[in-house]
This record gives structure tokens, sequence and C-alpha cells, in this order.
């Protein structure tokens, strides 16, 4: 990468309810992240910062992204039994999978995929099988 290109450095979830949403992101993370001013929770992921910002006081519901959002994981197995227990397992099909399950999908990759309580769509990646393209 060449020093002129950008870096994603942040991203940002909204939620509502900052405290509820912390909780449940730290235990699906396995860490507590850090809170900042201005109703906001950062997890620091591995270069890239995930912010939670409640957006509540803007007195509006949370706006979910778009597309997933994917983590390397070291062990994929100690992160699915985590969104097992929070009740977060995505339920719809990943060609022809089911998306909450740990599979190795088509291209190699070993996952899953969960659902946060505002509809953020996040999978999990054994880092050991990430594909680049």
């Amino acid at each position: 990468m060449s020093e002129s290109n950008p870096r994603l450095f942040r991203l940002l979830l909204e939620v509502s309810e900052l405290e509820r949403a912390v909780t449940f992101y730290s235990e699906l993370l396995g860490t507590t992240g850090q809170p900042v001013r201005g109703g906001r929770h950062y997890f620091d992921c591995g270069g890239v910062i995930v912010g939670l910002v409640d957006v509540s006081p803007a007195g509006r519901a949370p706006r979910p992204i778009t597309e997933y959002l994917y983590f390397a994981v070291p062990n994929l197995d100690v992160v699915y039994r985590r969104a097992a227990s929070l009740g977060c397992l995505a339920n719809e099909q990943v060609h022809g999978a089911a998306a909450g399950d740990i599979v190795v999908r088509p291209w190699g990759e070993r996952s899953f995929y969960v659902a946060d309580p505002y509809g953020n769509r996040l999978c999990f990646v054994d880092d050991t099988t990430l594909f680049f393209g």
C-alpha cells in the first residue's frame, strides 16, 4: 500500500440505549472497548475502530449499515459460542447454507453470520481461512 492511499480507521454503527449496546458488543467481541464523549463507545478491531453511536438523543431510531461487516478472528468457535449465548446468530441462508452455522463457504472461508439488536449484520471469519480475491 502506498503512503498516499487512504486508510480506513473508523466505522460507526448507530445504536440506541448505549449501555445495552456496549454490553452486547463487549460480550460478542470479547473486549470492553472504551467510552468516548458524545454518546459513543469505541472498540479497537485491529487497526479499524468500530464505534457505537447512540442516536436516540436525536429522537430517531438507529439505521443499520447496508452490508455485512467482516471480522477476522483467531478462534472462531469461541466467538460462535458467545454469539449463540447472545441469541444473535443469523437466520438467513448464504449460498445455500445456514448463515448462523459455522460453515466453510464456497470461497474457502470458515465463517458464521450474526445480526445485532439494531439490524447491523456481521460476519466472523476464521483468520486462517481469509479470502482476498
